[in-house]
């Protein structure tokens, strides 16, 4: 026969107090996982930190645009404000010219004691020398010239080409004159002007050469 399982009716004090209520905590089992805490390897508690502060994956820098060949190449040919200008030379057009002393000259010239086509020639040079040709038409003087032909100084010049222009088209816009016709009224006086200039300056030096002759001798 199976023996009987007692059936409890009232309550029972001693099996109630056997029961431990689920809230209430072990007091031994707390104090046992302290010791545990206290006892884990430093390593442990160091990699338990590692994982909680893993490093953020950095943002990938992201690379400057490069300029394009066709920016570069603007870059390259742009011009700086420090770029000298070139200056522009104008444009000449040589022309041959014959000029010679007036005839009043010509006593003084036979007795300066120097050549006179060397003297015109040097008159010729400082003649032209810082002169410019000028877009106004001057009519040659009617002042009489040597026959003398020995003298003439003939040589090219360059003259300003615009200036030129505008000589031709006022006074021979059908090109039938010699382009010396149409400058001598501006150079011959100066030529003129300049040998005077160098015959008194020869007949000064003249003088005070006999001078000291005359010093040296006495």
């Amino acid at each position: 026969m199976r023996k009987k399982i007692p059936t409890i009716t009232r309550p029972d004090p001693a099996y109630a107090a056997s029961l431990r209520p689920e809230e209430e905590k072990d007091p031994g089992r707390e104090e046992a996982d302290r010791e545990e805490t206290v006892l884990m390897p430093m390593s442990m508690t160091a990699d338990v930190a590692d994982e909680d502060q893993a490093p953020v994956p950095s943002r990938p820098s992201v690379p400057s645009p490069q300029p394009s060949p066709e920016t570069t190449t603007e870059i390259i040919t742009a011009p700086t404000a420090s770029q000298p200008r070139v200056r522009r030379i104008p444009a000449t057009r040589k022309i041959d010219i014959r000029v010679n002393a007036l005839e009043r000259q010509e006593e003084a010239l036979i007795d300066c004691g120097v050549d006179p086509a060397h003297v015109i020639r040097a008159a010729l040079r400082r003649a032209v020398k810082t002169w410019q040709l000028g877009p106004e038409f001057v009519p040659p003087s009617e002042e009489q010239r040597t026959r003398i032909t020995e003298w003439r100084a003939r040589t090219s010049l360059a003259v300003d080409a615009n200036a030129l222009t505008s000589i031709l088209h006022a006074h021979d816009p059908l090109d039938v004159l010699s382009k010396w016709a149409l400058i001598r009224g501006q150079i011959e006086p100066r030529v003129w002007t300049e040998i005077d200039i160098l015959l008194d300056e020869i007949a000064v030096r003249a003088a005070a050469q006999n001078t000291e002759n005359d010093t040296s001798t006495t």
